[in-house]
């Protein structure tokens, strides 16, 4: 099994409705996307996904979220969590290129707190 991961960035500010705390005020991170491609089979020139086309994917979902207030966003009306925000690029990213073989999304709000998304 061949497993690939790309990263990228994104600035923005959400605030969590149904929290009780600190973070339910309105604040910002400059968030840590890593998307990862998994499969057995590589292709003619001995590689599971193309590096830049997943990067590109990755780079395009996470400028659609960037400088944003993540509450205004109809898919994170609820509450803009970082689990939401992990699966919300996953099925973004899919979207885009539903033959990718995506695995899972990983969202670090900081260098020790990331939720993971895996379907």
């Amino acid at each position: 099994m061949y497993t690939i991961r790309v990263e990228a960035t994104f600035a923005a500010a959400h605030f969590l409705t149904e929290y009780h705390g600190k973070c339910e005020r309105l604040h910002g991170h400059n968030y840590l996307v890593r998307a990862f491609a998994k499969g057995s089979e590589l292709d003619a020139a001995g590689m599971l996904y193309d590096f830049g086309d997943l990067k590109g994917r990755l780079r395009e979902v996470c400028q659609g979220l960037d400088h944003s207030l993540l509450n205004d966003l109809p898919a994170f009306a609820g509450s803009p969590s970082a689990e939401r925000i992990a699966a919300y690029v996953f099925e973004e990213m899919k979207r885009l290129d539903p033959a990718m073989p995506l695995s899972a999304v990983e969202v670090f709000e900081t260098d020790t707190s990331m939720a993971r998304y895996e379907p």
